[in-house]
């Protein structure tokens, strides 16, 4: 914790409960709270979950949708305002998809990240624990993620693995 200012990364697996305890979370501390997401719902499916998402949380949150400008909308949020950042993955395939220079892009949050004005929470999928993927842009993704994963989790105060619902403690 650096001056009542702290980054907690929460990483997992899909439906691992990263979202759920991050919420929990950003709200044991008086709102109001900034929840930047960065999905795009470019189909039915997506609609859903970010509909399910937007329904589980509380009056309080305000909401910024920042599929690719998460740096700018990060530099939006006032100072001491507890932040959940959701998800760096999806932020990162935005980049990806986009032809953008991923490397430049993560290397760019992370500066910004290392060094929070309040409480602020990122929640990012672990996709290294599976199966090499079979193709190169697959293959890519799961290098870029990982790569950004390493470089969030240096600049944390805190980093939680999330397992069935059950967070635990990494640094």
């Amino acid at each position: 914790m650096r001056d009542g200012t702290s980054l907690t990364l929460l990483l997992g697996g899909a439906r691992s409960g990263k979202s759920a305890h991050a919420e929990k979370l950003v709200t044991s501390v008086p709102a109001p709270w900034t929840y930047i997401a960065t999905a795009q719902a470019f189909d039915e499916e997506m609609t859903e979950r970010i509909a399910l998402h937007r329904g589980r949380r509380e009056e309080g949150w305000q909401t910024i949708d920042a599929p690719l400008d998460l740096c700018g909308a990060i530099d939006g949020v006032p100072d001491g305002r507890p932040l959940l950042i959701d998800c760096l993955t999806l932020w990162l395939s935005n980049h990806l998809l986009a032809d953008h220079d991923v490397e430049a892009e993560s290397e760019r949050l992370a500066e910004i990240l290392a060094k929070p004005r309040g409480n602020w929470f990122v929640v990012a999928n672990e996709v290294g624990l599976g199966i090499v993927p079979d193709n190169a842009l697959a293959r890519k993704f799961r290098d870029v993620a990982g790569r950004l994963n390493q470089k969030i989790a240096a600049k944390a105060d805190r980093v939680l693995f999330m397992v069935a619902g059950l967070p635990l403690q990494v640094k």
